[in-house]
Parts: C-alpha cells; sequence; structure tokens
C-alpha cells in the first residue's frame, strides 16, 4: 500500500512539474480599463529594447541613473513595450494604431496585436475605425497581414493629412538618405492598400470623425504626429502615441528626446505643453510606450513629472 501511495504521489509531482515546464507563455496581452460608456482595451503587440544612447537632451550618467533607479538599465538596452488601444464605444469600435507586424523583421518578440484582439473577444472584421498617431512601422505596419491583404478589412483608416503629406511624398523620401528610404516605402505600401480600396482618409485638426473623438495636434516626433483624446460621461482618455519613449528618463527630464524624434525642439514643446496640462486637469493618459498597459496619469514631482500607472481591478461602474 504504502509502495503505491509513494508511486501515486510521484505520478502527481510529474504532472505538475511537466505542466509547468509545458506552459512557458506570457498570459494574454490585453486589459480592460472603463471610460465612461465606453470600454478602453489595451493591446500588447511586444517589447523592444532601446539604448540610452538614443536619447538626448541630459548626459548618460544622469539617465542611466534614472534608469537604474527603475531597474531598467539593461545591457542590451531599456524594455520598451508597444501598444495599442481599442476604443468600443458602442457604435464604433476604434483602433488606435495596430503594431509591427513584420516590419521589424522576424522578432518573436513583436507583432502580437492580431492574437491578443482576438483573445480580448474582438475579430479584425470588427474594426470599422482605425486611427493612426503617426507613420513610424511600429505603429501602422499592423494594417497589412503577412499575405499582402489588409488586416482590418471593414475599417477606415485615418491619418494627420500633414503626416501624409510627408511619408507619402515620394520626392521628400527621394532627398533622404538611402537607409532611411525603407521607411518611406513601407509607408507608401501599406497607406496604399487602403487608399485603393477607398478607406483612407486624411483628417486636420478640428476635424470631427466621430462623436466622442478630439484630435490633438502633437508635432515634433513626426510632422504630423497626433494624440487622440476620447470623452465618455464626464472621463477622458488621452492616447498620446510616442510623446515618452522612455518612462523612468522622460516623466523627470521632459526635455529629453529621442533621436528618432524629426524635430526635436518641437517635441520637447509638444511634450512639455502636454505634461503641464494633463498633470493639471487630471486626464487618463494611453502611451504606445509606456510600460503595458500604458494606461495612467501624470503628476508632478519636483522638477519634473511622475507617471502613476492605473491598477489592475474590476472594470468601474
Amino acid at each position: 500500500m504504502r509502495a503505491c501511495f509513494h508511486a501515486g504521489l510521484a505520478l502527481l509531482f510529474a504532472s505538475v512539474f511537466c505542466a509547468a515546464e509545458a506552459a512557458p507563455a506570457q498570459a494574454p496581452g490585453y486589459f480592460r480599463y472603463a471610460l465612461g460608456g465606453f470600454t478602453v482595451t489595451a493591446l500588447y503587440d511586444g517589447s523592444l529594447n532601446i539604448p540610452l544612447s538614443a536619447y538626448q537632451g541630459a548626459g548618460q550618467e544622469r539617465m542611466h541613473g534614472l534608469a537604474a533607479e527603475q531597474f531598467l538599465d539593461q545591457p542590451a538596452g531599456v524594455p520598451t513595450s508597444v501598444n495599442a488601444y481599442l476604443i468600443d464605444t458602442g457604435s464604433h469600435r476604434i483602433l488606435v494604431d495596430t503594431g509591427t507586424a513584420a516590419c521589424f523583421g522576424p522578432d518573436p518578440d513583436l507583432g502580437h496585436v492580431p492574437e491578443n484582439l482576438r483573445a480580448a473577444g474582438y475579430a479584425p472584421e470588427d474594426i470599422d475605425i482605425v486611427l493612426i498617431t503617426h507613420l513610424h512601422g511600429d505603429h501602422f505596419c499592423g494594417l497589412k497581414r503577412g499575405d499582402g491583404k489588409r488586416a482590418y478589412p471593414n475599417a477606415a483608416v485615418w491619418v494627420a493629412q500633414a503626416e501624409a503629406a510627408y511619408w507619402l511624398d515620394e520626392k521628400i523620401a527621394a532627398a533622404k538618405p538611402e537607409n532611411q528610404q525603407g521607411a518611406f516605402e513601407q509607408a507608401r505600401e501599406v497607406m496604399g492598400l487602403y487608399r485603393a480600396a477607398g478607406r483612407l482618409h486624411l483628417f486636420t485638426p478640428g476635424e470631427t470623425i466621430v462623436p466622442g473623438l478630439g484630435i490633438v495636434p502633437a508635432p515634433g516626433h513626426t510632422p504630423g504626429h497626433t494624440a487622440f483624446l476620447f470623452e465618455s460621461q464626464g472621463r477622458s482618455l488621452l492616447v498620446f502615441g510616442d510623446i515618452v519613449h522612455c518612462y523612468a528618463v522622460q516623466f523627470p527630464l521632459p526635455a529629453v528626446w529621442v533621436v528618432s524624434d524629426i524635430d526635436p525642439k518641437q517635441a520637447v514643446a509638444t511634450r512639455e505643453a502636454l505634461f503641464a496640462r494633463l498633470a493639471r486637469d487630471g486626464t487618463a493618459i494611453a502611451g504606445a510606450h509606456l510600460p503595458f498597459p500604458g494606461i495612467g496619469h501624470i503628476r508632478r514631482e519636483g522638477e519634473g513629472y511622475a507617471y502613476v500607472p492605473v491598477e489592475y481591478g474590476p472594470l468601474a461602474k
């Protein structure tokens, strides 16, 4: 009897360990957030590493110190999330940015918006509006499937007119160094899929796309970089794209810019103005490169600011 008991116990432990070893993947990358009558779903596309040498505007020692305080100062670079956001208004299902797809090459750590969208209970066909904050590959490349077709076949895609005028202009692209021209080609190719289908639309500041959605110009990172303000039942959320890349550095030091900023001076001015406003009025934020789910608030702290992430919990009633 005792031998049978020990044999059974051994099998039990073996099954537990085997189950643990068979499930090394992270949980599905989505997070719900209630915004009045809207439901916001943060969607995790993946993560990339950005070296602190890509940041300018402060000493490297100071920036490394700030990153180290958050346990982010790693040899491979600062781990940086790539996030997209689905806002279900009841009348519309609006996706803000679409992730990287394969634009950065075959990277298993990126390109997960489609699977996380499905895990959250939506299909790509459910999306009727896609808003693009700007035309960098990690924000729009997910519009295209691996087979070359439109990933969101029923969606109207909206891009700022100033953004399209820059990235889709072949003359501007031709004047750039050869190593930068691929980014312009990607934008023309992917946007061309939706333009050919009559589903690419350009907006200007002040335009109304749907009720409860405001367009907030946020230039500097790119010429037409745009944030989107969602408002419902007295609550607000600003989905602000690439206003911040490294939260550990750019909240306390908003004058720090990243080398991918096309107009660094303007990018800093935009960030400083937005931070001051958001800290003052308490509007919630959602950032493409804040730690997933990337939703929270900004508050003043010393000479700079601090990011206060939302807590996991039940949806607000």
